[in-house]
């Protein structure tokens, strides 16, 4: 990529609320900033955060909550790749009808030393993480800084996710959900579009969910990218992937762990899928 006879070398910047695999955030030099999350009064950075010992602590009842990273972390996170070589950056994140980090982007943005493009993907969790992976799959194929962050908004418009929810007391108690009843009559399955979500069901065992799942994803067209996760849910996430593998306009599954930031929300043992389309 260049302008005229200048090469333009783009890196990618998003946030730990992507959820990206290891393999994913190495494979493509993506710099994932991590979010803030408070336990019991402490803050700690995302990425220090073990995520079984941090669902053992939700589960005994840890009062946990999150925020943005400050907008001199993420000028940090422009600084460095600046001074390696980057001529411009495409950060892509969690949607600022859900947090504050699109605005401490836009701030670190004004300082940065070179072009910073920021894309609000208007997401949270793996959705947003699906539109940074579409990002940088079109970086790589030679694609301008433009079209990576408009194929980026594409997905993020595209996309949506199916999922459980561990803890209902502690997803109301957010205010970021609202989930009625008390669990006692079975588990509320959720499909979220766009800025919609709607209750699909309501089950009571691993397979249940699993079907449930496996229902609203086997009626998109395909060929599909998934991907499963789970917040220390064990083999309630095995179960479904199995069921997704198996369905035939599924063209690519990944496992993804449900970090901190959103486990703070839904609670431990949340189980879920993304899926957008592969085009």
């Amino acid at each position: 990529m260049a302008v005229g006879s200048r090469p333009v070398t783009v890196r990618l910047v998003t946030d730990s609320n992507s959820m990206l695999p290891v393999d994913l955030l190495e494979r493509y030099a993506i710099t994932a900033v991590p979010l803030t999350v408070v336990i019991d009064g402490v803050p700690h950075r995302e990425d220090e955060l073990e995520p079984a010992p941090f669902c053992d602590r939700l589960r005994a009842g840890a009062s946990v909550s999150t925020s943005a990273p400050s907008p001199g972390e993420l000028l940090g996170a422009y600084a460095d790749l600046a001074e390696r070589g980057a001529t411009a950056i495409l950060s892509i994140h969690v949607g600022s009808n859900q947090s504050a980090t699109v605005g401490a982007a836009e701030l670190a943005a004004r300082e940065a030393t070179v072009p910073v493009t920021i894309v609000d993907t208007g997401t949270a969790s793996f959705i947003e993480g699906c539109c940074v992976w579409r990002a940088a799959e079109r970086l790589a194929a030679g694609a301008t800084v433009e079209q990576a962050a408009a194929a980026a908004q594409e997905v993020a418009t595209a996309a949506a996710s199916v999922f459980t929810i561990g803890e209902i007391a502690r997803a109301n108690g957010g205010g970021r959900l609202w989930v009625s009843g008390d669990g006692e009559g079975g588990v509320p399955v959720f499909v979220s579009a766009g800025p919609d979500m709607w209750q699909q069901g309501t089950i009571s065992t691993v397979e249940e969910a699993a079907g449930v799942m496996a229902q609203v994803v086997a009626a998109q067209p395909g060929p599909l990218r998934v991907g499963v996760g789970d917040a220390d849910a064990g083999d309630d996430a095995r179960v479904l992937a199995a069921a997704l593998a198996a369905l035939p306009n599924v063209a690519e599954l990944v496992r993804y762990t449900v970090g901190p930031s959103v486990a703070a929300h839904t609670g431990a043992g949340t189980i879920g899928a993304v899926y957008h389309r592969l085009s």
